[in-house]
């Protein structure tokens, strides 16, 4: 019997990605593991988008924990199998096909889409397929690098498809805690009291007569490389960690810190990257995704736990990871996103949350999706389910955009994602603006002295001042006709 098929029913239901991909019909609802470009389904989608290549009409609704790899994502897009996508993406072709308005695309808080699946609002799951390292004897799946979506998915579909990718080490299995609350008014409170609790399984369970096939793969997660930790990167850093030492000298935080949630991406890898260098020790990490930076603090000894959803490591580490796994696997928890975003959870544990933005405006909110409020970039991921719940949220961006030829802190977003009531502490690589308990002026006086470019900071301030004598309304001051205009301005360009 085959290690990794440990099910010997199983064992019959191998067979080619090809006729796997059959399972797949025109107009399905389809369900597929990953959570960022890590531990979703490869061969199996590049047999469908071949289909569809080949002339076959076929269109699918694609339903994922986030955003997957190229494989997945790429293919199906350029394919033109995708009709409906949720939640979350991060890939050219599927980004181009969404903004031409080829793809329809629900951009959605990432905690709550298990509870839609469960709850049918997106149609019935037609096809699960899922990543794996293992099956177990009872049929039960081991998930890859990452979980997302998957347990549920799996639950709900009619018809599973596992892909057992040989390029995945088996020694992850074990590191997996599968736990999936009911649905109300029969939910129980989630006993996930410290983010070291283990609550479920290490394994999505599975009736055996669900999967109807099984497919063997060796195509290796295609995750992104992440940029050198550059000047900006490491200021920001400092006024962070500063700011966190300042909170505890306050009495506000414990020496230790809370539990850490950073976003995906080069700037969010670099803050935590930052904290090596640090007093800080026996740090928690409570997030949805691992990068290079949480390996690198448990290389120089600083982290008792990381918890999440998903292992991103980059293509240059992760040969080094896989080889050197025992020094990193009693640290690691991946769990459904339906726990790792979980807000009851986020606010119980009194999350640290630190989440990229692509603009913010002098009063604190911020527009994390949406360049120009109408080209979609990726969506709103988890940030808003932790800066929703989090103790302390914190966003960041580079001061300037486009060479330094736009400012990054503008009047008014262009889009809305995460509101003044959510927003904590902004940063930029200029400086830091602590937003509690402030009113909206003085929150615009502090971002503009704190974090706007030196060549931007002379006009938002004119733009603050002629709003106090122009608005008839003087809590929130706008001249709105100079704010609209400079969007016209920008939409020209």
């Amino acid at each position: 019997m085959d290690k990794r098929i440990r099910c010997s029913e199983l064992e019959s239901k191998i067979v080619s990605a090809e006729e796997a991909a059959l399972l797949v019909k025109d107009g399905m609802v389809v369900g597929a593991s990953g959570f960022t470009p890590a531990g979703y389904p490869k061969a199996v989608p590049l047999a469908i988008a071949e289909r569809a290549e080949n002339g076959e009409k076929l269109g699918i609704t694609l339903i994922t924990g986030a955003s997957v790899g190229d494989e997945l994502d790429g293919a199906l897009a350029r394919a033109g199998v995708v009709r409906k996508r949720y939640p979350y993406q991060t890939n050219k072709s599927m980004r181009d096909s969404i903004n031409a308005g080829e793809i329809a695309y629900a951009d959605m808080h990432l905690s709550h889409v298990p509870q839609w699946i469960k709850y049918g609002y997106f149609g019935n799951i037609d096809v699960a397929i899922v990543e794996a390292v293992a099956i177990t004897e009872d049929g039960g799946i081991v998930p890859s690098t990452s979980i997302g979506n998957s347990n549920v998915l799996v639950d709900m579909a009619d018809v599973v498809i596992v892909e057992i990718n040989t390029s995945q080490p088996e020694s992850l299995e074990g590191i997996h805690d599968i736990y999936s609350p009911a649905n109300p008014p029969h939910r129980k409170p989630i006993p996930v009291l410290n983010p070291e609790d283990r609550i479920g399984t290490t394994y999505i369970p599975c009736d055996p007569e669900k999967i109807k096939a099984i497919v063997y793969s060796d195509i290796t997660d295609k995750t992104r490389g992440v940029t050198p930790i550059d000047e900006d990167s490491k200021k920001v850093s400092k006024f962070i960690i500063d700011f966190l030492k300042d909170e505890i000298k306050a009495g506000r935080m414990p020496e230790k810190l809370l539990p850490l949630q950073s976003g995906v991406g080069s700037v969010a890898n670099a803050i935590l990257g930052g904290l090596c260098e640090s007093d800080f020790e026996n740090l928690n990490i409570y997030s949805e995704v691992l990068q290079d930076s949480v390996l690198d603090l448990i290389d120089c000894g600083k982290v008792d736990v990381a918890s999440a959803t998903s292992l991103t490591i980059s293509p240059e580490r992760l040969d080094d990871f896989y080889e050197n796994f025992d020094k990193y696997r009693d640290k690691i928890i991946l769990r459904p996103q339906e726990i790792s975003n979980n807000p009851e959870v986020i606010r119980r544990l009194g999350v640290i949350a630190m989440n990229t933005a692509i603009e913010f405006d002098i009063y604190g909110n911020v527009n994390s999706t949406n360049v120009n409020g109408v080209r979609m970039m990726n969506g709103i991921g988890g940030s808003g389910d932790f800066a929703r719940n989090a103790y302390l949220t914190i966003f960041i961006t580079m001061s300037t955009a486009k060479n330094g030829t736009l400012s990054s802190v503008v009047p008014f977003v262009k889009h809305v994602d995460h509101t003044e009531h959510d927003v904590h502490v902004v940063v930029t690589e200029q400086g830091i603006a602590d937003l509690r308990g402030l009113s909206p002026k003085e929150k615009a006086i502090t971002i503009i002295e704190n974090c706007v470019h030196p060549d931007f900071k002379e006009e938002l301030m004119e733009y603050y001042e002629n709003s106090l004598k122009e608005s008839s309304h003087l809590h929130t001051p706008h001249d709105l006709s100079k704010v609209f205009a400079k969007k016209e301005a920008a939409k020209a360009d």
